[in-house]
């Protein structure tokens, strides 16, 4: 019989500060803010932030970036007893690579009422064709990654407002 599997939640809080200190990061470039970490045995092996304008990569959110890091710092593509942590819920493009380099386990800030895929706009991770099973915990911080979002996306309209106020468009 199968061990249930013990998760120790005690660090998650702050491996998402570090996620949101990346997701910082991003937004100084005018990407969206979205961060994300990967662990294995308590020590973060990939890290990521959203780039898709500055890479010119529609793919580069932060999972992707911070899966691909740490394959790189395993050399393998599989992530097996990995815990990725991100401070906006994925969309179905990263619930797929997630399910695909086999992270075992999601912790996630905001909601994604739009995009999100894993509890707002479906239940990804139960699907019964996916060959293999991720557990997830949504809201860690979840205020804090919302407020980062939040007023990124209010500064981005405040300064596009003043652009057309200015130019008379």
């Amino acid at each position: 019989m199968r061990q249930p599997q013990i998760i120790d939640r005690s660090k998650d809080q702050d491996f998402m500060r570090e996620a949101l200190a990346l997701a910082a990061q991003g937004a100084l470039l005018g990407e969206v803010p979205v961060g994300a970490v990967v662990v294995q045995n308590g020590e973060i092996i990939g890290r990521g932030y959203n780039c898709p304008i500055s890479a010119s990569d529609p793919s580069a959110h932060a999972e992707m970036v911070a899966i691909r890091d740490a394959a790189r710092a395993l050399d393998n593509y599989r992530l097996s007893g990995s815990t990725l942590y991100v401070t906006l819920e994925p969309c179905s493009m990263c619930a797929g690579l997630i399910v695909h380099s086999r992270v075992a386990r999601v912790v996630y800030g905001a909601l994604e009422p739009k995009a999100g895929i894993v509890q707002s706009q479906g239940q990804f991770f139960s699907q019964g064709f996916l060959n293999h099973r991720v557990l997830f915990e949504g809201g860690v911080l979840g205020e804090e990654c919302g407020a980062m979002l939040s007023e990124f996306f209010r500064m981005r309209r405040a300064a596009k407002d003043a652009d057309k106020n200015q130019g008379g468009v």
